[in-house]
């Protein structure tokens, strides 16, 4: 798994690396059990500092994405998300609504936005599927 960091984003880096294992993760290119890079390598890697690799992945087992096993290390969690039915539906649509205001501000109209979101639900079912028979 590739793993990138852009300091011009403006965005905290370990916030970016929260969203490229759940990408990857919704994405199939990273799979149940399958183990993350070490913190202090990655954070070499990355040249950051090994404390923000490990906010980061404190983060994703809070959110119940990864699971750290001691002495072995971080891996990915079976999709059994440990939220309600209610707090999944809050945590959703607070990101939907955050993808609404940003295609605002970028002006993009309601029936632009509607087809770029289906058009990535489309290659999520497909990446998922290539990972499926690639196994």
């Amino acid at each position: 798994m590739m793993l990138s960091i852009d300091f011009k984003s403006g965005k905290p880096v370990y916030l970016q690396l929260v969203d490229q294992v759940r990408l990857a993760a919704a994405a199939g290119t990273l799979r149940t059990g399958e183990p993350l890079p070490s913190i202090r390598p990655l954070a070499e890697e990355l040249r950051v500092n090994r404390n923000t690799v490990a906010k980061a992945y404190a983060e994703l087992e809070n959110q119940g994405v990864i699971e750290t096993v001691p002495g072995k290390g971080c891996f990915l969690k079976e999709n059994n998300s440990p939220f309600t039915k209610p707090i999944r539906q809050k945590l959703l649509l607070a990101e939907i609504d955050e993808a609404v205001v940003m295609a605002h501000h970028l002006q993009v109209d309601r029936d632009k936005f509607l087809t770029v979101v289906k058009e990535r639900l489309d290659y999520f079912e497909r990446k998922s599927d290539e990972n499926k028979t690639n196994d």
